[in-house]
């Protein structure tokens, strides 16, 4: 299916926002989701059902000073 992922069109199998994050190399990563704007928490991404248009974002954490 068809999602945007952080601003670029990409082709997942994946059905769920979990299985994608895998599918996309972030498995084990700590990251902040958003699916279409909404915050998803990560207690919450193995039920959020992705469908074709859903607009991705995945946010990684950034150390400095």
């Amino acid at each position: 299916m068809k999602i945007t992922v952080n601003g670029t069109a990409t082709d997942v199998r994946a059905q769920t926002l979990a299985a994608a994050l895998g599918e996309l190399g972030y498995g084990g990563a700590k990251v902040a989701t958003a699916v279409n704007e909404n915050f998803i928490p990560a207690a919450a991404r193995e039920e959020t059902d992705l469908a074709p248009g859903d607009r991705v974002e995945i946010v990684a954490p950034r150390q400095g000073g």
